[in-house]
């Protein structure tokens, strides 16, 4: 058991939280009870993760996507009054990390797609000089597009969308998960020959052929998973709390 605020000071410092210009708050979200002892983690807030985390009799829930976006209606109305009565009916409390959760060098979602795909991590990069949240490497042995197309299908459990006309062998490869994929400019004049993100815009498509880059859009939830287990397995380790990842399935 460790109480509430111990919990999210440790998390707090552990992500360097105070570093990153974000677009919703990190940290504690909503306010549940004081002392925790089953911690449930999934990458989004939603329904139906609060619904599993109240069936389960958990007493916080840490995601990567949270609430309170920049920019959205600040009314609590409809789809957002559910969830949060949902949490405080049940005084379970909300913690979520963004930005901080992508960025962190061995437990961030960058870091874990890296050991998850079994990519060399060589360095990070960003769209400027103060952006270093994706990261560039290599793969331990060449692959075709294809094949390497086949092994983030085995590795993420989806079929990624594949755009591109490079060389036919990728052995160095960026990466951003989520919906990063404004980065493959910057990645492309790193020399790789292939990048991976979560979503794809239409201009994503011109680029990737017109540069001779292939580019995989492997699924935003599905290269947003690894995170936050990791944080919520090292929190378990590091106060004795019971951990339990729900994951909620998303296309997308």
């Amino acid at each position: 058991m460790v109480r509430l605020d111990k919990l999210v000071s440790y998390c707090d410092e552990l992500l360097s939280v105070a570093k990153f210009h974000d677009y919703a708050p990190n940290g504690l979200q909503v306010e549940g009870r004081a002392d925790i002892t089953r911690l449930v983690t999934g990458v989004t807030a939603c329904q139906a993760l609060i619904d599993a985390a109240i069936n389960v009799n958990a007493d916080a829930i840490l995601v990567h996507h949270g609430f309170f976006w920049k920019g959205e209606d600040p009314v609590v109305t409809g789809l957002k009054r559910r969830r949060l009565g949902a949490l405080i009916e049940n005084n379970i409390s909300l913690i979520a990390y963004h930005l901080p959760l992508d960025a962190h060098a061995t437990l961030g979602n960058n870091a874990e797609l890296a050991r998850i795909l079994g990519l060399v991590v060589e360095g990070r990069f960003g769209r400027d000089e103060e952006d270093g949240l994706a990261m560039y490497g290599r793969l331990l042995k060449p692959l075709s597009a294809q094949g390497f197309k086949a092994h983030l299908c085995r590795a993420l459990g989806r079929d990624p969308l594949h755009i591109g006309a490079g060389s036919d062998e990728i052995v160095r490869v960026g990466w951003c998960t989520g919906a990063a994929q404004g980065y493959i400019e910057a990645a492309s004049r790193l020399g790789v020959q292939a990048f991976i993100s979560g979503e794809v815009s239409e201009h994503t498509t011109h680029f990737a052929r017109e540069s001779g880059i292939h580019y995989f859009a492997a699924g935003h939830h599905a290269t947003e998973r690894y995170g936050v287990q990791a944080l919520g397995e090292q929190l378990a380790h590091q106060f004795g709390l019971e951990h339990i990842f729900i994951d909620v399935d998303n296309p997308v």
